[in-house]
């Protein structure tokens, strides 16, 4: 963003009036930050209920988590619509690019507004079955207003073919070649898997850190010291798995005393949902009663805490750490799988332990991690033990395999590909089917028309060739074929679009969530 010039638009922890301001744009290097202050009245309908409580859990594929109400889902869609009033005023950007669940309709509520610049949507978080979908609330009406993107990203194959598969079950739909048709137009979906900057994630294994931080870590490293530990680091939530790895270990030293100990940490968020509150008492009950069953006055099996970490604390504790833990219920990716990977010792690298329902698995096969199901706390038992015992050559031929592949798509080359292909989005229809749809008309030669009339239907080969009558005009006479069009395009608030310089990029995350690592 600092070096694009791109606007980032999110929400602040402040609960606004409600009232329509104009947008509080903070210059970050090129670019700007906008915090918004969400509407008191609906923010905790649509964060804590519907983004949260209903969502969130069934995205997961976890409907005995789910609950919610009608008010939380109108709150939701207020919480949308304010946004997208507040998006306006940077309505000349080149393109809007909209991130996670809570965002769905987003896109929907842009064009209700009149803005025809090219929208984007990036799922972070899964994408479940057809089945698992039809229990939202809504949940039509919230794909349809998906359908209103002009390019819509998945993490995995899994979640954009449930997506294709929720279409046909729900709405007899297919796609070809990637594309949706609606009567709006089309829409593109496409796998976009997010990297991490690996580069950058080595060089935090040498920069210095606060004074406290320092203490945290050293005071972790050396109370497992001497001894093989395996680490886990997710928010405390209930579709990390925590529960099971918990009962993994427990497994595993009945079998293998003190063989290896864990070091978990697990920032504490959402507080105010019931059932994170419940999860957290569960986890550390559990957490408990191993310390209790298998420690001894001189050694712990489970080392916990809720203290947060920066990236450089969390490379540090990677490269010490033998085995590293990812045993998330179901996740969109999962960076934490990757950040592990790259902070390793290339001439002494530990071994990943990965849920085979992460989206990192998607990108790690069997001969790179060790995947399990994370339902089975014996499996995983099996994993780590494998994994604290493996063969130093067999150790870093499944790293170096991980890293390459870390090292060849990268964050950087995920948000270029991102914005490469919603630029491509902009597809083209015949000129007397405009009309018909209405808001989404767009055109991949991206409309240099206001700039060179009609110059462009004579030279762009993306112009429908059935409409011969329009293109044959075009040679003959540009300012009449530009006339023409700009008649049939009324609908576009009477205007046709220049495109501006930055891109829009609308994030559904408040400060609390983290990024890395999470859904």
């Amino acid at each position: 963003m600092e070096r694009s010039g791109a606007i980032w638009i999110g929400s602040s922890e402040i609960r606004g009036d409600g009232i329509e301001r104009p947008l509080p744009l903070v210059p970050t290097g090129a670019g700007h930050v906008a915090k918004l202050d969400l509407p008191a009245a609906d923010r905790p309908g649509y964060y804590r209920g519907y983004s949260n409580s209903t969502l969130w859990p069934a995205l997961h594929s976890l409907p005995e988590r789910m609950s919610g109400s009608e008010e939380d889902y109108d709150s939701y869609r207020r919480i949308n619509d304010f946004i997208a009033r507040a998006a306006f005023d940077v309505r000349d950007s080149d393109a809007f690019w909209v991130h996670d669940y809570h965002l769905l309709p987003l896109g929907a509520e842009l064009k209700d507004l009149g803005i025809e610049r090219p929208t984007g949507f990036f799922l972070h978080t899964p994408w479940p079955t057809p089945d698992m979908i039809e229990c939202i609330p809504n949940h039509r009406d919230l794909m349809k207003s998906m359908l209103e993107y002009d390019l819509l990203g998945f993490q995995t194959n899994w979640d954009l073919n449930n997506f294709l598969a929720c279409l046909r079950t729900h709405f007899g739909l297919e796609s070809k070649d990637g594309v949706v048709t609606t009567e709006r137009g089309q829409t593109r979906l496409q796998k976009f898997p997010i990297g991490i900057d690996a580069e950058r994630f080595a060089a935090y294994l040498a920069a210095d850190l606060s004074p406290a931080e320092q203490e945290e870590v050293s005071s972790l490293l050396q109370e497992v010291q001497g001894a093989k530990f395996a680490i886990g680091v997710d928010r405390l939530d209930y579709t990390k798995g925590i529960d099971r790895r918990v009962e993994a270990l427990n497994e595993l030293l009945k079998k293998e005393p003190q063989s290896i100990s864990l070091v978990q940490i697990a920032p504490f968020s959402r507080a105010d949902v019931d059932e994170y509150q419940n999860y957290k008492e569960d986890v550390e009950n559990a957490i408990n009663h191993v310390n209790d069953d298998h420690g001894t006055d001189e050694w712990k099996p489970i080392h916990y805490t809720n203290e947060s970490f920066s990236q450089a604390a969390l490379a540090r504790l990677y490269r010490e750490a033998h085995v590293g833990v990812v045993t998330p219920l179901r996740d969109g990716m999962n960076l934490v799988a990757k950040e592990y990977v790259a902070a390793q010792d290339p001439k002494n690298p530990g071994v990943l332990v990965l849920s085979k329902f992460a989206g990192a698995a998607e990108d790690f096969n069997e001969d790179e991690a060790l995947l399990v199901d994370p339902n089975d706390p014996k499996e995983i038992a099996d994993a780590i033990s494998r994994a604290a015992n493996m063969p130093l050559e067999e150790r870093i031929e499944r790293w170096r395999s991980m890293m390459d592949k870390i090292e060849s798509y990268t964050i950087h080359d995920w948000s270029a590909d991102y914005v490469r292909e919603l630029d491509k989005s902009r597809v083209t229809v015949p000129a007397d089917q405009c009309l018909i749809l209405g808001r989404g008309w767009t055109n991949v030669a991206q409309m240099p028309l206001y700039r060179n009339h009609a110059g462009a239907l004579a030279t762009y080969n993306e112009i429908d060739s059935a409409d011969v009558a329009l293109k044959e005009v075009a040679r003959a006479d540009e300012k009449k074929a530009y006339e023409a069009l700009e008649a049939r395009l009324m609908h576009t608030q009477g205007r046709l679009w220049d495109l501006g310089i930055a891109t829009a990029s609308l994030s559904g995350r408040s400060e609390e969530e983290p990024g890395a690592g999470a859904d």
